[in-house]
């Protein structure tokens, strides 16, 4: 099977640079992996001391973040390499301030591995919640490498516990320690004879904690806002907008909508903003106006929805309509405010119980979410408490980061 994996590999690593010719995220993904070796060469020497983070894209990444962030404290001397699979991730990080060098991960073959392992020698290795590369596994068992994974989630319909999926099982043994998130994560690693097993929580309960000992003021979004009622939608797709446009469009006046779509291209903006009747303004064209006239914001950048969640009563968070589901709700739930979302989350554990604690309300219709939305906009009673019920679940989840930095600690310096 681990032959018949790497003909795969080799084989999907062709079809890739194919489809680069006509897909401009697949383009971006080749482009990006051309001169990764000699990126190497030239920013990594034999002498110097290096610590290695690998997140699949941007979620992972932010979820690796605390840990990235007391690592450098705690090593001071050794450079942080981070590297992401996806374009998504890399393209949104590739400029940020903890990595000493932020690359794309070579695709996994036995020759890259072995290259990449030898040029940047890690002394710590970091994988971030999934993504598990047999090759590059395998080399840093070899190498003796101290590797872990952190804030891991194993679910039953992986490969490991599949009747073929036994050279992947064996590439666990590369694991100095599992820090995984859950029980039933603990149980299905011990079942398969692995003890090196700490339930440490979720780092992005640390990650979105820390966005409130920040300034997460916005000028504009406070002329804007005007004191008025607000729903902040994050990351919504065609689906979302389908139903948020619809209640929008027949919602009273003393109402202000700011929405950030998860794709931010000018003709999908575009033609968002010609679907909304009230006044509509984007966050490009912001400059020079009167904010506070506008119904509708629609944030056509990328960076600042976090901050944005602070000056909303109510969030609406998109991809629920979709696979694998909804996107982050962490960041406004750490802000205590009500959530909104669609009907596929079942896959994310914090909006799960959310749900079931009724912080968060789950929607699967128009019918659904107009109601969701009057409830929550006519009875502030309500929409405090819900808001309590959320920031009050990230508080209770905090210290993940803690429990890692502890162990490393104690098994390395």
């Amino acid at each position: 099977m681990f032959f018949l994996y790497n003909i795969l590999v080799y084989f999907a690593g062709f079809l890739l640079k194919i489809s680069a010719v006509f897909n401009p995220k697949m383009k971006l993904f080749v482009e990006g992996r051309k001169n990764i070796f000699e990126t190497l060469k030239q920013n990594i020497s034999t002498n110097d001391k290096t610590i290695w983070f690998h997140a699949a894209s941007l979620g992972e990444f932010e979820q690796g973040l605390p840990v990235m962030e007391k690592i450098k404290i705690k090593f001071p001397s050794h450079k942080i390499i981070v590297t992401f699979f996806s374009p998504s991730g890399f393209e949104v990080r590739k400029n940020n301030s903890v990595a000493d060098l932020t690359i794309y991960l070579p695709l996994d073959t036995k020759e890259n591995a072995k290259l990449f392992l030898e040029l940047t020698h890690p002394e710590l290795v970091f994988f971030i919640k999934y993504e598990y590369w047999p090759n590059y596994l395998n080399q840093l068992n070899k190498q003796k490498t101290k590797t872990y994974l952190i804030s891991g989630i194993l679910r039953e319909n992986q490969v490991f516990f599949k009747w073929y999926g036994g050279f992947y099982r064996n590439c666990l043994q590369t694991f100095e320690q599992f820090f995984v998130q859950n029980e039933s994560s603990k149980k299905l690693l011990q079942s398969l004879g692995y003890q090196n097993v700490k339930i440490s929580g979720d780092t992005r309960f640390d990650r979105v904690v820390s966005i409130l000992e920040r300034d997460n003021s916005l000028g504009f979004i406070e002329e804007f806002k005007n004191n008025t009622t607000t729903i902040v939608i994050g990351s919504s797709w065609p689906k979302d907008e389908e139903l948020l446009v619809n209640f929008i469009n027949q919602s009273s006046e003393n109402l202000k909508f700011i929405i950030a779509p998860h794709n931010i291209k000018s003709e999908q903006i575009q033609e968002l903003k010609k679907s909304i009747s009230k006044s509509v303004i984007l966050f490009s064209e912001k400059d020079s106006k009167k904010l506070n006239e506008y119904a509708v914001l629609i944030i056509d950048t990328i960076g600042i929805l976090t901050k944005i969640y602070s000056y909303a009563d109510i969030a609406y968070v998109g991809g629920g309509f979709g696979n694998p589901g909804v996107h982050n709700i962490l960041e406004p739930a750490t802000f205590g405010i009500p959530i909104v979302i669609g009907p596929n989350y079942a896959h994310f554990a914090e909006a799960t119980a959310l749900v079931s604690l009724e912080g968060c309300v789950s929607i699967s219709s128009q019918n659904e979410l107009n109601d969701a939305f009057s409830n929550l906009i006519l009875n502030r009673d309500i929409r405090h408490e819900k808001g309590h019920v959320c920031s009050t679940f990230v508080q209770m989840n905090k210290g993940a980061t803690a429990v890692i930095l502890k162990h490393i600690e104690n098994d390395y310096l």
